[in-house]
């Protein structure tokens, strides 16, 4: 993709997870939820916030594909040819819902199997989390770079659930692992934040089994482009279709968080 293609897509990237966001914030404390699925929430703020992002990109890309959480019917979620912009209007329902000041907006741009921009955007505290490929990562203009903690044990990491926990969920026996090898874990609610979070250093792991395609999309390509390192359960490249990826902020840690998901016995041998 040439650099002002590229540079365009990221602009309106940020134009649109900003105006998503500044939905969010006008609605906090005015709306209901109701339940997608067993302990999984949409609130009128989710919907509201994916029209004004929709908005913006189909004004300055009428052609382009949509992919968001709020409207996947029929839609392939797969990768595909062709550009798509994979939108998540509120990541972070149940904090929303609760009050709790941490939840987030997040787009990103995929052409072709490869996620090229990606912005994340943080309403309650203005933090514009933003990278492009071969561009960087960064938050509010200054430049992010993954922590370099390099044992488990000095290690911060970062846990996702799906909305039903099973005692043999991967994510739940990964924890546990975790939980004795790492120095904390942090469980916040928030898959594009805890991404966020790693690619300014803040924590230095974080995996999940259980997410979709438009809460990674985005923090992905800000993790890598911070100098960390994401790849699928097993170690290799990541499918973001599938939602499920280890990530942390470099290779030895990387290598650590693998020895622990064989530790959890979660894969097949």
């Amino acid at each position: 993709m040439n650099p002002h293609r590229l540079g365009r897509y990221l602009e309106v990237c940020q134009q649109a997870a900003q105006a998503g966001g500044r939905v969010l914030l006008e609605m906090m404390g005015k709306v209901q939820s109701r339940e997608k699925g067993p302990g999984d929430l949409v609130s009128e703020a989710d919907l509201a916030s994916q029209e004004a992002i929709c908005g913006v990109i189909r004004e300055a890309f009428p052609e382009d594909a949509i992919v968001g959480e709020e409207s996947v019917a029929g839609t392939q979620v797969e990768m595909a040819q062709g550009v798509r912009w994979l939108v998540d209007p509120l990541d972070g329902t149940t904090n929303y819902l609760h009050g709790v000041p941490h939840f987030a907006v997040s787009v990103a741009v995929e052409e072709s199997g490869t996620v090229w921009a990606g912005v994340i955007f943080d309403p309650v505290h203005g933090d514009l989390y933003v990278a492009s490929r071969g561009g960087g990562a960064w938050r509010n203009g200054q430049r992010l770079r993954t922590s370099q903690v390099q044992e488990l044990a000095e290690a911060i990491a970062a846990a996702g659930f799906p909305p039903q926990v099973r005692e043999d969920s991967p994510d739940l026996l990964v924890f546990l692992e975790a939980l004795k090898h790492c120095q904390t874990v942090r469980r916040t609610g928030s898959t594009a934040l805890n991404l966020g979070y790693l690619a300014a250093g803040w924590f230095d792991l974080f995996w999940s089994f259980s997410t979709k395609i438009w809460d990674i999309a985005a923090g992905v390509v800000l993790v890598e482009e911070a100098g960390g390192v994401v790849s699928n359960p097993y170690g290799g490249k990541i499918e973001l279709h599938t939602g499920q990826f280890l990530a942390a902020a470099n290779r030895r840690l990387h290598q650590g968080l693998c020895r622990l998901v064989r530790m959890a016995h979660v894969l097949p041998s």
